[in-house]
């Protein structure tokens, strides 16, 4: 245990330090000052901001009345939920001021707040400036990669940079295609494993870790694509490490391509893949409702931002990476996986679909839980609470809420330790996580998964 700690705090040391050398980056710098949006073209906006105009996030407390299942199944009010802190019993809605004076109506004794009062500039400031999107020339290759994660970036742009890290690093980074989404673009598993003449790749254990599942969670992306950073780094200070030479990672950064591009040329908020369903001109599926273990069909319309489909697997993402992992099964031990989502800084343990069921191991579960928030903690300050994931989806309140998700599944079906991570922040921008905090986060992240590592690598099971 002696030695695994030492290794675990010079492991922390070298992610600490820049490279000793630049791995191609493609990216211009940006110092990223956005004039307010209505002082531009319209055609300059990134997406049609006009849609945002009416609309406000508020805050709405149900620690008295009305009740939280009152509340969503009862305001006969139309609007879209965006996070919920279960310690002070609140819940953040995106909501159109018409609809809000109508809410008043059904619900006199309502206490709420707002706490995003122009929608549509804090989502233009989460885009990048066009300047810091623009390519450099194919030989001048020299700006350093930490100004990848200066801003968001595009779909394009990402696969790109991943296509960069692949040529750089052919021996360890492998980009696989496992598919194609509705919109014809292809779902990339990123394998990054390092050759150990000592082990046979079969008795690796592997790691998986997701991102984008839910299209307007920016945040998620670019946290598991910093992760895929900081094994670079790793691997290039320290390749016999043990948590390179014993442990295979699959990453999925974008397990939602259709539905994030979406959100870059069309409606920021999106959530959703992009499939047809039977209901035309409704679109998309809720992948983290789609997959095959404990599904049942959502009370959720096809146009709601929750709607599972008509049958468990019909999302093609949620399809084509059960199908992956099938054909794969003998060539990945999953020992772990983390789902990155945003936002309410929680780490959420099995079952979501539903509080009845205890999952095996849940002392350790919760155990390990709480070691990684700790490690997040004491990386940057960050509170990261912990809870059954039953508890953050309601289906304490109406079942349906929690069926069918991908950690359910993957804690049912492949992998001994599950968790599903929400990210920064606790609503003061929600989704909207400005730039600025990607480094941040990413940071605390890999602290967190660098402590899981740690976990897996001494779990003799």
């Amino acid at each position: 245990m002696k030695v695994l700690l030492s290794i675990f705090l010079l492991i922390q040391t070298i992610w600490s330090f820049q490279l000793p050398f630049t791995v191609p980056d493609v990216f211009s710098s940006s110092s990223r000052k956005h004039t307010h949006y209505s002082k531009l073209n319209p055609q300059d906006h990134p997406i049609d901001l006009s849609q945002y105009k009416e609309d406000v996030v508020i805050r709405v407390s149900y620690a008295n009345s009305p009740s939280l299942k009152e509340f969503l199944t009862k305001s006969e009010v139309t609007f879209n939920k965006w996070g919920k802190n279960n310690n002070q019993q609140t819940v953040d809605i995106q909501i159109n001021e018409e609809e809000l004076v109508k809410l008043i109506e059904k619900f006199p004794s309502l206490e709420y707040h707002t706490i995003i009062e122009d929608l549509p500039q804090r989502i233009y400031e989460t885009f990048p400036l066009q300047e810091s999107q623009v390519f450099a020339q194919d030989d001048d290759f020299h700006v350093q990669s930490e100004l990848f994660f200066k801003e968001y970036r595009e779909l394009a742009t990402i696969e790109s940079w991943l296509n960069l890290l692949q040529s750089t690093f052919p021996d360890v980074v492998k980009i696989e295609d496992i598919g194609e989404t509705f919109e014809h673009k292809k779902l990339n598993v990123v394998h990054f494993s390092v050759p150990n003449g000592d082990v046979e790749h079969k008795d690796k254990k592997t790691i998986v870790i997701t991102g984008g599942v839910h299209a307007r969670e920016w945040i998620s992306v670019s946290s598991t694509l910093y992760l895929i950073y900081q094994l670079i780094k790793l691997y290039s200070a320290w390749p016999n490490s043990k948590i390179l030479t014993q442990l295979d990672f699959l990453f999925i950064p974008v397990i939602n391509p259709d539905g994030y591009e979406y959100t870059w040329t069309n409606d920021r908020l999106w959530r959703k893949n992009r499939q047809e369903t039977p209901i035309p001109k409704c679109f998309g599926i809720d992948i983290d409702h789609s997959y095959g273990y404990h599904w049942t069909k959502s009370s959720d319309w096809a146009c709601g931002e929750e709607y599972s489909g008509e049958v468990p697997f019909e999302a093609f993402e949620s399809r084509l990476w059960d199908e992956y992992l099938n054909k794969t099964n003998k060539d990945h031990n999953i020992y772990g996986y983390i789902d990155l989502h945003s936002y309410s800084q929680e780490i959420l343990y099995p079952y979501a679909y539903s509080c009845n069921q205890q999952p095996r191991d849940e002392e350790n579960l919760i155990e390990l839980a709480w070691g990684i928030a700790k490690s997040i903690r004491m990386k940057s300050g960050t509170n990261y609470n912990v809870l059954p994931a039953c508890i953050d989806k309601d289906s304490d309140l109406l079942p349906d809420l929690g069926s069918g998700s991908g950690l359910d599944y993957m804690y049912h079906n492949r992998a001994y330790w599950a968790y599903q991570f929400k990210l920064r922040d606790t609503g003061g921008h929600g989704f909207l996580l400005p730039a600025k905090y990607i480094e941040p986060v990413g940071d605390e992240i890999a602290s967190a998964i660098l402590y899981f590592c740690k976990f897996i690598l001494s779990d003799e099971r």
